[in-house]
């Protein structure tokens, strides 16, 4: 069996350390050809120590010098530095699949090159589909390029689907923890600090998504990403808290069946499969005991977590929206983690930006980098205006 070859965009964070430690079970199957990062230089050439890629690549330029120097002895990997050049590595020949891991936006544009290229993309970048959806699924026709979800919820429906052919989904159950302050007021959510909103309860991730699931912007992200990946309208989507974590999702058929994916929580039985879809393969994981588990499910107050709210209002918009959306959190989720702006303001933020930014029904790719660069500077002067804790 010929190893898959695999590039890792993002390969220091959560989910890329996750996807390594995936690949390292099955050395026979898969073989890391990239990897990528932003800052983190040492980690980095510590992978590329560990796993002898083809290449590597630190996104920050100033910190090339650094890494080539960490690198000195390993002559067989390439180093690079730039947004371009992760542009460019992700297009090389011997690559099989892209895992997009990157934060934020600026997984945007590898995205749309690896697809280009027909690469299959196993995507954790929630923002390419949130900000550009409509846009990455006509290339991914165009290019015969497979899209496989990587988040735990999109990769549940995904699994639900397997095997169902063109059975009608008449809805989509997408649940979520509701993070650590499911059972706040509004009031306590006002005083609510940063520390508080980093301690998850179920899942260890990076601190921009983990302030995101505490907002639940993070769910209304992935009601637009199921949009996308699953040709539903929001309408079809109900958001479930299910503070258990157990049961990542479930569809429902037009005949009224219901089908679940259970599991503990643990990242890398998401990556694996869109690895190995098809097939499933072993994984060295704690199994599910159901006799140790209550399962409950509640509805998500809207009112309390109004950024779920803005969500569903982006993707009833459409057109560059979300993508309005998408930029006016990173400023407030990066303001809030930097002290300049409080929990309950990152709401204002967002929804002030939406009102502010030039809206425009039918964006191309060009509309959408300059729509981030107009709600990042709208929703940076708000913050700055009084949005302060």
């Amino acid at each position: 069996m010929d190893k898959k070859q695999i590039a890792i965009l993002g390969s220091t964070g959560s989910i890329g350390t996750q996807a390594l430690q995936v690949i390292e079970e099955h050395p026979d199957r898969y073989e890391v050809y990239c990897l990528t990062a932003n800052n983190k230089v040492e980690l980095l050439a510590e992978q590329a120590r560990r796993f002898k890629p083809a290449a590597v690549v630190i996104a920050n330029e100033a910190r090339y010098d650094e890494l080539r120097a960490l690198l000195a002895d390993q002559p067989d990997v390439k180093v690079y530095a730039g947004a371009q050049a992760i542009d460019g590595i992700v297009e090389s020949g011997p690559i099989d699949m892209v895992l997009t891991a990157m934060v934020g936006f600026a997984g945007l544009s590898p995205t749309i090159h690896a697809i280009k290229r027909g690469k299959t993309i196993c995507l954790a970048n929630k923002e390419t589909l949130v900000v550009a959806g409509e846009l990455i699924c006509n290339l991914a026709r165009r290019h015969h390029a497979a899209i496989l979800p990587v988040d735990s919820e999109h990769s549940a429906i995904f699994q639900c689907l397997a095997g169902e052919g063109d059975a009608q989904i008449e809805k989509i159950l997408l649940t979520a923890s509701g993070g650590p302050f499911r059972n706040y007021t509004i009031d306590q959510l006002a005083t609510v600090t940063k520390a508080d909103a980093l301690h998850h309860p179920t899942w260890e991730m990076g601190a921009k998504i983990t302030i995101d699931s505490a907002t639940m912007i993070n769910k209304g992200f992935e009601v637009i990403e199921a949009k996308w990946l699953f040709g539903v309208e929001p309408r079809q989507i109900q958001v479930l808290v299910h503070p258990q974590s157990i049961v990542h999702s479930a569809v429902q058929f037009c005949d009224g069946a219901v089908k679940a994916q259970l599991g503990v929580p643990d990242m890398r039985l998401p990556i694996q499969y869109a690895f190995s879809f098809p097939e499933r393969i072993h994984l060295s994981s704690q199994r599910l005991d159901l006799f140790s588990h209550k399962l409950e499910f509640f509805e998500p107050d809207m009112e309390k977590f109004r950024c779920l709210s803005l969500a569903f209002d982006a993707i009833g918009r459409g057109g560059n929206m979300p993508c309005i959306l998408n930029a006016a959190n990173e400023v407030a989720n990066r303001g809030f983690l930097d002290d300049r702006c409080g929990f309950l303001q990152m709401g204002d933020v967002i929804a002030e930006t939406m009102n502010r930014v030039s809206f425009d029904p039918n964006p191309s790719y060009e509309t959408y980098v300059a729509t981030d660069a107009e709600a990042r500077r709208v929703a940076a002067e708000i913050m700055q205006g009084g949005m302060r804790p």
